[in-house]
């Protein structure tokens, strides 16, 4: 089919490959839309258009013949694993299995010099790996005592194993398959029989003819259109503004102020590209039931559950956590509750290790480039240390119940947003930029600023800072308790 592709990409100036992979997230919106349309009186027929849509996208359209083969290799040795190995141990086996695979591929990457330009297998294959070693651990939890679960893990947990044909289409659910975002075995198989709106028709606003809700198309094609602006912006801006700037001489001669603010610019153009996939890839997703969430309180369908990505709160955040939870959100819920959770030993709280851990797992499962473990080792970082200053900081600003905001709360706020943009831009630095050279020098050309905030926040800490800022705490606690019995005197 590159025929049809690559006069296109030459009028747009992208890769035949950034053609066909947009290409084949638009073409999902129709698909999603026949999707919905078989009856959930027909789950194999649903399962079956999973696969067969998945072929076409991999093998007519991407040429990956061999990457979908050994996709297909993942999926059956998951299979197999998790219904034969009976032991705690099995979890880890699946994950060894899939990432070793995914890491091999990474390897063969970075030996060919692959670039972002091309489209190849690790893209789909990091994908299925979060689904694959997720569904692992629910099988794992399904045969688990309940009181030995958490919410999450009662939920998501798998008590009746699947059939082949049932896997095979939840591994190759289509509009997810190429770039995200992954769903957990329960979501997908609530989706196929529409348990998923089980409480639609009971909470509907008018008779509906099917258990489907309204609303769905308005919200999927308004993502689309807003995955397309974001498209466009990167398009058109990327090319002048991006990471890769920071290490030209030209960027060196401006003044350091210069250099911080237009930085900050750069990160917003550089993170359009994934709002633009992750936006186009939800609409789709939406068209084909998955991600509703209930209703508002005007009686619309809501349908927020397939998000990967919130804008608004990674651009403006109130703090890191923020941040991060509104970031590839997906993977943030995989890495929480198959890592973050399963590496604390039970019967203690995660901590900092438990974070590392994480962190790192994050960047083996992005790929072998240094970049990827100076973002992911220093986010960690930026982590704890935002840990610290919300349980230090703002108890000491928060207004007693019911009182109006005050100012100290204000700029408390004001600083949170502002240096969290701030540290996520020079974070993602190395992100970008890939190579260890070119991730210091960046770093180096913004005067070593994210180091200077985290590194005095650290030593401020490790000071005696912690001990301080409780002993405040506690004045300002007593203070409250004394005013408010001198209320009650009075």
């Amino acid at each position: 089919m590159d025929a049809l592709f690559v006069p296109l990409a030459n009028v747009v100036g992208a890769s035949v490959d950034q053609i066909k992979l947009i290409w084949c997230l638009l073409v999902a919106y129709p698909l999603g839309s026949l999707f919905i349309r078989i009856p959930s009186s027909q789950p194999n027929l649903k399962h079956l258009f999973n696969i067969l849509v998945s072929l076409f996208f991999f093998i007519p359209v991407l040429n990956l013949q061999w990457g979908f083969i050994q996709l297909l290799g993942s999926i059956l040795g998951t299979y197999y694993i998790a219904a034969n190995v009976k032991r705690s141990s099995m979890p880890w086996i699946v994950f060894t299995f899939v990432m070793g695979h995914l890491t091999v591929n990474h390897v063969i990457r970075a030996v060919y010099g692959l670039s972002y330009e091309t489209f190849e297998i690790t893209g789909p294959q990091m994908v299925l790996t979060m689904k694959l070693t997720t569904f692992a651990w629910n099988v794992f939890d399904g045969r688990r005592p309940t009181e030995d679960l958490d919410k999450w893990q009662l939920q998501k947990r798998v008590t009746k194993y699947p059939t082949l044909l049932e896997f095979l289409g939840f591994a190759l659910y289509f509009p997810g398959i190429l770039v995200g975002p992954y769903l957990d075995y329960s979501s997908y198989t609530s989706l196929v029989d529409e348990s998923l709106f089980k409480s639609a028709e009971s909470k509907s606003a008018k008779p509906m003819r099917r258990a489907v809700p309204d609303g769905r198309k308005r919200v999927a094609y308004r993502k689309m259109l807003t995955g397309l602006v974001f498209l466009g912006l990167f398009v058109v801006v990327n090319p002048s503004f991006n990471f890769g700037i920071a290490i030209t001489a030209q960027f060196l001669e401006q003044n350091l102020i210069y250099r911080i603010a237009i930085f900050q610019f750069c990160g917003f153009i550089e993170r359009s590209k994934y709002y633009a996939i992750w936006t186009l890839t939800e609409g789709a997703s939406i068209l084909t039931g998955l991600g509703f969430t209930g209703y508002g309180p005007s009686g619309e369908s809501l349908w927020e559950g397939a998000a990967n990505v919130r804008v608004r709160d990674i651009e403006l955040p109130s703090n890191f956590k923020v941040l991060l939870d509104s970031w590839n959100i997906n993977t943030n819920i995989w890495l929480r509750e198959c890592i973050y959770k399963r590496v604390t030993p039970k019967g203690k709280r995660p901590g900092f290790s438990s974070s590392m851990l994480t962190f790192l797992t994050s960047a083996f499962w992005h790929g072998i480039a240094p970049g990827y473990y100076l973002t992911f080792t220093f986010g960690g970082l930026i982590t704890y240390v935002a840990r610290m200053c919300r349980a230090g900081f703002r108890p000491l600003v928060l207004p007693p119940p019911g009182a109006p905001t005050t100012l100290g709360k204000r700029v408390y706020d004001f600083l949170g947003t502002f240096v969290s943009i701030l540290l996520l831009n020079y974070v993602a630095a190395p992100f970008m930029l890939l190579t260890y050279s070119d991730s210091l020098e960046a770093w180096s050309h913004l005067g070593w600023y994210g180091f200077w905030i985290v590194g005095s926040a650290l030593v401020f800490f490790k000071a005696r800072g912690s001990k301080y800022l409780q002993s405040l705490q506690k004045q300002q606690a007593e203070a409250a308790v004394n005013t408010s019995k001198s209320a009650r005197v009075n």
